[in-house]
């Protein structure tokens, strides 16, 4: 996966751009806003690290800019502001996932992983699956008028499913951005959750929107 590095501090750039390429991926670096923008005309990115305070600018407007113009690259935005606000600010403008400063670099690879196999993020606030009524920013899954209730895994895996729909999503991927591996018993605890999330989603019986591909993973059918 190719990712830009948007971080003034050269040292820091460096040693982020550096882990990147270390870990088998290709990292490109852009000091300011400006820099950011001429990479992203050249090509796209699988995934974008951007830091809180540019010298040109905020990277909290570069990430709204970005949403605003249907650009749906995963962010991770770096700073130092670790107040909950701050944080809450972040994803408001469209970042997927926020890194406080100072971080560890396996943190920083883990999240990154996680970001690009969850794929795109969905712009739509409400998405429907079937008669389903997925209400992305309420976390809430609606038929009718009635709210089936699902835990915060069982979301978890559908929004992953729900992002990438129209491919198979691997057991693995759904590992990573749940648990961040395959730690013990986490293939059967998402066996269990599959399971429970199909039952849910298809009160009536039959297999629902789910669709599973034996021995590989799942795919959602919105027009179940």
């Amino acid at each position: 996966m190719r990712i830009l590095v948007v971080e003034d501090s050269a040292e820091m750039r460096r040693m982020v751009e550096r882990v990147i390429r270390e870990s088998g991926h290709e990292a490109d670096g852009a000091a300011d806003l400006a820099g950011a923008r001429r990479r992203l005309a050249k090509g796209a990115f699988a995934a974008i690290v951007l830091d809180w305070m540019l010298p040109d600018g905020s990277g909290l407007e570069f990430c709204r800019e970005l949403r605003g113009a249907g650009d749906a690259t995963p962010v991770l935005m770096v700073t130092a502001r670790g107040e909950v606000q701050d944080r809450v600010k972040g994803l408001d403008a469209g970042a997927d996932d926020y890194l406080r400063k100072p971080f560890a670099v396996a943190e920083l690879l883990a999240r990154l992983r996680a970001l690009v196999r969850r794929g795109p993020r969905l712009e739509a606030n409400m998405v429907r699956v079937g008669d389903l009524q997925v209400r992305l920013q309420e976390r809430r899954v609606l038929s009718g008028r009635t709210e089936v209730p699902l835990t915060a895994r069982e979301f978890a895996i559908l929004e992953l499913l729900l992002r990438r729909h129209g491919h198979a999503v691997s057991r693995a991927d759904i590992l990573e951005v749940l648990w961040g591996g395959e730690p013990p018993g986490a293939v059967a605890s998402l066996e269990v959750l599959i399971g429970r999330l199909r039952r849910k989603l298809s009160p009536l019986g039959g297999e629902g929107p789910i669709r599973t591909y034996r021995g590989f993973g799942y795919s959602i059918d919105l027009r179940q």
